[in-house]
């Protein structure tokens, strides 16, 4: 079974910086690229981040570039995302997700509040 377990989260302030984990299992994790997606208060789910197989391939949304970085340790089955200079407009649940089998498989989620 497809497992995805995100981790990391929680309560900062504006220019201060979180490390999301994402845990995965019941897949082959270095066979496949992963995402990041949030879904902040009363909006749709959005991109933020990918990265390929292998870790040679990065893409960002623009309202996290430079700010975020996207890694992974596939010896360890885990994605990551570096997030500095956090806004307040950041906050959202931060979900990692991949394609297996036809199937889009994501975790719970992990808040992320940026207040002051």
């Amino acid at each position: 079974e497809v497992q995805l377990v995100e981790s990391g989260g929680g309560l900062v302030q504006p220019g201060g910086s979180l490390r999301l984990s994402c845990a995965a299992s019941g897949f082959t994790f270095s066979n496949y690229g992963m995402n990041w997606v949030r879904q902040a208060p009363g909006k749709g789910l959005e991109r933020v981040s990918t990265i390929n197989y292998n870790g040679g391939y990065t893409w960002y949304a623009d309202s996290v570039k430079g700010r975020f970085t996207i890694s992974r340790d596939n010896a360890k089955n885990t994605l990551y995302l570096q997030m500095n200079s956090l806004k307040t407009e950041d906050t959202a649940v931060y979900y990692c997700n991949t394609l297996v089998g036809g199937t889009w498989k994501e975790g719970q989620g992990t808040q992320v509040t940026v207040s002051s």
